[in-house]
């Protein structure tokens, strides 16, 4: 039977969980996830483990942070004065605020701590430091004809 390579279009279904069992993403409820191996649509540290299976293939594997979504950074850590948000925003801890740079370029932050006359943003994507384990099925594998 066929080996996942790069270059070849394959099908997963997975489930993604942190450390503590949070399952944080999964594509059982809906249609397998789609890529090209090599092509660099995904996290190299899942497409290294996808190589090498064949369809039907089901196995569990544990992604490092750095070869996921890499260390937290704390130069990603913003603190800005509450003056600096617009009146309608009332930042909360959690919240989703989406920023631009002043050359356009739009990135997302998640607000940590409000304070007193302060608020502090993290750029870090959500999965940053985190090491995330898979449990994957290969579905299909088909060859690029290209």
């Amino acid at each position: 039977m066929a080996k996942a390579k790069i270059g070849d279009k394959v099908k997963v279904h997975y489930k993604g969980t942190l450390d503590d069992g949070t399952v944080f993403d999964s594509s059982l409820e809906g249609e397998p996830l789609e890529f090209t191996i090599g092509s660099g649509e995904i996290i190299p540290g899942f497409e290294d483990e996808i190589i090498g299976m064949e369809e039907g293939e089901k196995k569990t594997f544990t992604i490092p942070s750095d070869k996921a979504y890499g260390p937290h950074r704390k130069e990603l850590m913003l603190t800005v004065g509450k003056d600096e948000f617009p009146p309608d925003i009332n930042p909360t801890v959690g919240q989703q605020l989406q920023l631009r740079q002043p050359d356009g370029q739009v990135f997302y932050v998640v607000v940590t701590e409000v304070g007193e006359n302060t608020v502090t943003l993290d750029a870090n994507h959500p999965l940053a430091g985190k090491d995330l384990t898979f449990e994957v099925e290969l579905v299909e594998i088909s060859a690029d004809n290209k």
